[in-house]
């Protein structure tokens, strides 16, 4: 492996000490023009590159993002894309950290990040996440913290969201103006936050509307499409079965989309089906799937804007919150009328 150059080696060759070296290639005012034009002609031909990690202790900045999310699906992808765009061109790199849903990988994640010196972190939980004593160390520390997608309400810090309770009520609201009476919920982990804001925004919308809520019509799975599939088999196979399933992904509304066509059910005339994040997919299936937009790129780029504006602040931005108003997509799954 080829030795990388360093200020010494200039400093030997052109027989100065390594702080006039030093002192040229930063273009210090105290050193001659001659010796700075010496100085930076051998650094390009002997291709001299700073020691960045040397720099970044020198200046306590390193100029990179913690960020950590749970997964890399399309929504989550989207966000990331979003961040990084903004955080490139404020000069930031992003590292990224997937706790592929673990709480332990996403402690892990949260120290390695800590050791790489990052300026500050990203975060959207995992689902198993219940306990924050990792984040709260990371405030401890005095590192910047930004929490988005699935926020924790009990930490002070910056939070960007969707409004994951008007995309639940929209989508039920749109089946109950289609006429679907028996509307099901194919939900997600009982403890995740987004989830059960998507539920409680079905819940209330039945309420109002004075439909009687069937708990049987409502089950819990993991983000998994053959977790859903299974799940709707089980609602298909009732005596009075649900004639519309609300599902709060679109991973989720596949699933139950493969259970019922294996039973032979048409959309939307035997049955309803409304999916959440709006992905590119949905519009391809036939028939199309209605879906609640989720608008990741954007939150994405607010997100990092939001980042850049508190580790340059230094007024208290904890209680700073953006929240995305959501949108339903009407397609054929569920249109009647």
């Amino acid at each position: 492996m080829e030795r990388q150059i360093t200020i010494k080696d200039i400093a030997i060759a052109l027989r100065l000490s390594t702080s006039t070296v030093s002192r040229a290639l930063r273009d210090a005012p105290d050193v001659g023009e001659e010796t700075r034009k010496a100085v930076k002609a051998l650094a390009e031909e002997l291709d001299y590159q700073p020691n960045m990690l040397a720099l970044s202790l020198l200046k306590k900045q390193t100029n990179t993002i913690g960020l950590i999310i749970p997964n890399l699906d399309y929504v989550l992808a989207t966000m990331v894309k979003g961040i990084d765009e903004v955080a490139l061109e404020a000069g930031y790199t992003v590292m990224v950290c997937q706790s592929d849903e673990s709480f332990g990988r996403e402690i892990v994640n949260t120290k390695r990040l800590l050791d790489s010196l990052v300026d500050g972190f990203i975060i959207s939980v995992s689902s198993e996440t219940m306990i924050f004593e990792h984040i709260k160390k990371i405030q401890v520390k005095k590192k910047p913290l930004v929490l988005f997608d699935r926020v924790i309400n009990s930490i002070n810090a910056p939070k960007i969201r969707l409004d994951n309770f008007e995309g639940g009520r929209i989508a039920t609201q749109h089946l109950i103006d289609q006429g679907y009476k028996k509307i099901a919920l194919l939900a997600g982990p009982e403890n995740l936050s987004i989830s059960n804001e998507r539920k409680d925004g079905y819940l209330q919308t039945l309420k109002q509307n004075k439909i009687k809520t069937d708990k049987n019509f409502i089950i819990h799975c993991d983000f998994n499409q053959e977790y859903a599939y299974i799940a709707a088999k089980e609602l298909l196979a009732m005596k009075q079965r649900p004639d519309a399933i609300f599902c709060i992904s679109d991973r989720l509304a596949i699933g139950a989309m493969l259970a019922i066509k294996e039973a032979g059910l048409k959309m939307p005339k035997d049955i309803g089906l409304v999916g959440f994040n709006n992905e590119p997919i949905t519009k391809l299936l036939t028939p199309a799937i209605s879906s609640v937009e989720m608008y990741g790129f954007e939150i994405g780029k607010a997100t990092a804007k939001v980042f850049l504006e508190l580790i340059h602040s230094e007024t208290d931005m904890s209680d700073k919150e953006i929240i995305f108003k959501p949108k339903l997509f009407i397609r054929e799954s569920s249109k009647r009328s």
